[in-house]
């Protein structure tokens, strides 16, 4: 299977950012390690990052066609991003929202997202585990 990673904004921050919330591992340890794990093994998984919501959108857009799932953290785009919502709602590739916290613990406006209900499932406050979690779920649902 060829999966897409897609990282959000304010993550290509990852281990300087708040890293009593979000861990101290880059975003390029945590691509490193969920590539080197034996689920991984027989996939070919492509990793991005944009702080920029149209470049998030496009690379959805451009998704068709090219993988068979998509693992996508929207960072804070999740809690209003509807332009993002309806991308992932226009394209026929099966998706999982992720977030290394747990989103429903932590401040009121962090708890609504509104792309979930378009995706095949939610996954937060595993840390880079929920990474790999995401990665079983879309294989056991392809």
């Amino acid at each position: 299977m060829k999966i897409l990673v897609i990282n959000g904004p304010n993550l290509n921050l990852l281990g300087i950012r708040e890293p009593d919330v979000y861990g101290t591992d880059t975003l390029e340890d945590i691509e490193n390690w969920l590539d080197n794990q034996s689920e991984a093994s027989s996939h070919e998984i492509n990793w991005i990052q944009s702080n920029h919501e149209g470049e998030l959108i496009d690379q959805l857009h451009n998704s068709i066609g090219k993988f068979d799932g998509i693992i996508f953290n929207p960072g804070a785009y999740t809690h209003y991003s509807y332009a993002l919502r309806d991308a992932v709602a226009s394209i026929p590739i099966p998706t999982i929202e992720i977030h290394l916290s747990d989103i429903n613990q932590r401040e009121g406006f962090r708890k609504i997202s509104v792309i979930k209900d378009k995706c095949i499932g939610q996954i937060c406050g595993l840390g880079k585990l929920g990474y790999l979690e995401a990665l079983k779920a879309l294989t056991n649902y392809i």
